[in-house]
């Protein structure tokens, strides 16, 4: 009985922990939008699920200290599993993924390969979904 009830004290200790670590008071930037050319560019990579894990070794690589290992957000960057993020277009997330927001504290990741940075964008669509309750 003891075991029992440390095993749920822990649970819902690290259960708390992870929602704490969330950003749950993410809004984003109004002024980092993609010029109109950027967000309608096509994604040379779209269709090829080939070059999801790839995408997903480059995330652990170079976005889950910001963004968490699902794309959840920690401390200020973004939640990338908001219908706000999902639901620009492939161009638009390849810009920002680019350019960055020094502003906000998105390095710019100009210096990785182009299909690299596309390869990024085919593994955030693969992200869980999360509803908008903010």
């Amino acid at each position: 009985m003891k075991a029992a009830g440390w095993t749920i004290f822990v649970g819902l200790f690290l259960g708390a922990a992870l929602l704490m670590a969330q950003n749950l008071g993410y809004r984003q930037d109004p002024g980092w939008k993609a010029p109109a050319k950027a967000a309608a560019r096509k994604n040379p990579l779209a269709g090829r699920s080939d070059v999801i894990a790839g995408g997903k070794k480059l995330f652990e690589q170079h976005c889950i200290e910001c963004h968490g290992h699902s794309g959840q957000g920690l401390g200020h960057a973004a939640d990338l599993q908001l219908p706000v993020v999902q639901r620009q277009s492939d161009g638009t997330l390849f810009w920002k993924i680019t350019t960055g927001n020094a502003r906000h504290g998105m390095p710019t990741f100009s210096g990785l390969p182009e299909l690299q940075r596309w390869q990024l964008v085919m593994f955030l669509r693969t992200l869980p979904a999360r509803k908008a309750s903010r």
